[in-house]
């Protein structure tokens, strides 16, 4: 039973806000890291490449990271009244987290350039931004 007593539990509901927001701060990270980037760019090569970006960012939300969210949605709503605080993401999801952090890392300071970053981090970024809308809209939902 000690267990249960040190486990950091909290309302199901903020589980998905709390996965909303880890959502939105890593998309608009990425987003800023991209306009940062593009800032350095002359401004048409700057504005084609930003919504180039966008567009993949769309695109990859639409196809993968939409359906992401609602698999990790469902899995909350599917948990007990008062999980663990860090089940706002599946356990085995974190490792990958981890690589994925590691991989923008070695991406960052690689010798690819910044515009063509840009575009991959606006990319990601814009999916994840859009992603997160999916764990508010269930968390406002009325009768939830």
């Amino acid at each position: 039973m000690l267990r249960h007593r040190l486990k950091p539990a909290v309302p199901r509901r903020w589980l998905l806000m709390l996965a909303g927001l880890v959502w939105t701060a890593v998309g608009l990270g990425l987003g800023r890291m991209a306009l940062v980037w593009l800032a350095a760019e002359e401004m048409s090569l700057s504005l084609l490449l930003g919504l180039t970006g966008l567009g993949l960012g769309l695109v990859i939300h639409r196809f993968k990271f939409s359906r992401l969210a609602r698999k990790n949605i469902e899995r909350i709503c599917r948990s007990g009244e008062h999980p663990c605080v860090f089940a706002f993401q599946a356990w085995s999801t974190y490792p990958l987290v981890g690589l994925m952090i590691a991989f923008g890392i070695f991406l960052r300071h690689s010798s690819i350039p910044h515009s063509v970053l840009a575009v991959i981090y606006a990319a990601i970024g814009t999916a994840l931004f859009a992603g997160s809308l999916q764990y508010y809209r269930r968390l406002w939902r009325p009768g939830e």
